[in-house]
């Protein structure tokens, strides 16, 4: 069952558009306007002029409609880790998606790709790093080269997007600004991986790294770094301070709209524009339109009254469907706009038969399709929708979205009609009679009592599972509940422990035949 409600996938991408929209590849700009914010330090020499700055080429960012340069953008978060969060929001990515789920060049210029083996990557000319320092075909070299085959730095070696079947690519530095990757095979993953959520970063910024490597660096300074660091060698300095993704090093040089300014540890992250970030807009104004965007930390609990409470101007993670009448209420009050947006996940809850439960009775019967089929024929997902959703939901399995090119109508149908009687038929075909009660027993004559565990962070699980209780009654199965501390829901779930659970759908509602299939 999915719902429409406020989410960090979608939210924050309508709300951080103006800054981030995926690039026209052939759209022109205007002439370059100096960013308002950067005019003193343009003025006193700090930075070089805007067309110093951005690429010869730069990204022209397809908008809905031209933003005003200025401001600060206030948003809560549940811990520290949550500084990753803005690599997911600002999306700059060597190639991404478009609204139409199409992977285009974004930092890349372009791309060619030949045979699906073949990636030759063509870099901005003029690019910088968010310190002014040229981003170039060492960046790649570097990384390829001296992290992900050294065995300090990457015991594991190359990741496993680029090796298809196990054989990893031959590299090639064409030029300053080319690049070209050949697998003997085709590697569908490659692009893809470039573009995720969590993506695979190929380059690092060398200029800055190269003194925390045994390779470049003089070995009495770099002892002397890894002793004021308190780390065992360089290379755990190292990899303490390459965070492209984690995004927790403010000294670390970047390509994201926002460079994080603040060094851990801090309850208030303070993230500023990059300078000399890559793309504009149509009027030739340097992106992202917004200064500053602050991160401020508060239990994750506590996060829809604070957002109610007007402490956030833009907010979507950590808020629930069923934040929504508190925040609705205080709308008007505390001037903010509360918006629905549909979710990206193939459900907003669905239940998880464990099909390798330890318990070989259950796991026998888990694994007989008439059982799951009965008791997704006893759920009656309308009730569900009346009154936990208000109506809002979409009724229906956990499956693609219709935005995915590969939805098909008849799997979110499957076996989704409340059906008692059918569910009943079924269960007597298995076998499993009714006792003296009136509840079915197992095969062994144990009674048929399902026990539903999650990770106890939402009523809202609580309260779906309240309902499918009383219609699970109807077809002679008791169900229970029980809520769990996260770290030991996922210790049980993996280990065979648990019957059945209830999370959220699939993660990636919107996949495609491109995406890897661990991202669903």
């Amino acid at each position: 069952m999915t719902d429409a409600r406020l989410t960090r996938r979608e939210v924050m991408w309508l709300g951080l558009a103006l800054s981030t929209a995926l690039v026209a590849q052939e759209a022109t700009a205007a002439e370059l306007q100096e960013t308002p914010a950067l005019k003193d330090d343009v003025a006193s020499g700090k930075l070089p002029k805007i067309g110093m700055r951005v690429p010869e080429d730069p990204a022209v960012a397809e908008l809905a409609t031209i933003g005003t340069p200025g401001g600060e953008l206030r948003m809560l978060m549940g811990g520290p880790k949550d500084t990753r969060m803005m690599v997911v929001y600002g999306y700059a990515r060597l190639v991404g998606y478009t609204p139409s789920l199409a992977l285009v060049a974004d930092i890349l210029k372009a791309i060619e790709v030949e045979h699906n083996s073949v990636f030759t990557l063509h870099l901005r000319k003029g690019h910088k790093w968010s310190d002014g320092e040229p981003f170039t075909s060492e960046d790649f070299r570097y990384w390829f080269e001296d992290v992900a085959q050294n065995k300090y730095l990457s015991p594991s070696g190359l990741p496993i997007s680029m090796l298809p079947q196990g054989e990893g690519p031959r590299f090639e530095v064409l030029s300053e600004t080319i690049v070209r990757y050949s697998w003997t095979r085709p590697n569908p993953l490659f692009l893809p991986d470039l573009a995720g959520p969590s993506p695979l970063f190929i380059y690092r910024p060398s200029h800055y790294l190269k003194q925390f490597h045994q390779k470049y660096a003089e070995k009495d300074v770099l002892d002397t770094l890894v002793k004021q660091a308190n780390q065992r060698n360089w290379a755990a300095l190292h990899n303490k301070l390459d965070t492209m993704y984690r995004n927790d090093n403010p000294d670390l040089p970047s390509l994201e709209p926002w460079i994080l300014k603040t060094k851990p540890p801090s309850d208030r992250f303070v993230f500023e524009r990059n300078p000399y970030y890559y793309r504009i807009d149509k009027q030739g104004n340097q992106l992202p339109y917004i200064d500053r965007v602050i991160l401020s930390i508060a239990d994750s609990k506590i996060i829809p009254a604070k957002t109610g409470a007007g402490e956030s101007d833009l907010q979507a993670r950590y808020l629930r469907f069923d934040n929504y009448t508190f925040l609705k209420a205080s709308e008007e009050r505390n001037h903010y706009k509360v918006w629905l947006w549909r979710t990206g996940p193939g459900s907003q809850l669905a239940l998880y038969p464990n099909l390798n439960a330890n318990d070989e009775v259950w796991r026998s019967l888990v694994r007989d399709l008439r059982f799951r089929r009965a008791l997704s024929l006893a759920v009656d997902r309308h009730e569900i929708n009346q009154v936990i959703y208000f109506g809002l939901a979409i009724e229906g399995q956990n499956t693609l979205l219709p935005q995915s090119p590969l939805f098909e109508p008849r799997f979110r149908k499957a076996w989704a009609s409340f059906d008692p009687h059918e569910a009943n038929r079924l269960l007597d075909l298995i076998g499993l009679a009714k006792a003296s009660d009136g509840f079915r027993q197992l095969p062994d004559g144990r009674p048929l009592e399902i026990i539903v565990e999650n990770s106890g962070e939402s009523t809202e699980q609580s309260d779906v599972l309240e309902l499918i209780r009383d219609s699970w009654r109807r077809i002679g199965i008791k169900l229970f509940a029980k809520p769990s501390q996260l770290t030991l829901f996922r210790r049980r779930v993996f280990s065979g422990e648990t019957l059945m659970s209830i999370d959220k759908g699939i993660e990636n509602g919107l996949a495609t035949a491109a995406m890897p299939p661990w991202e669903f």
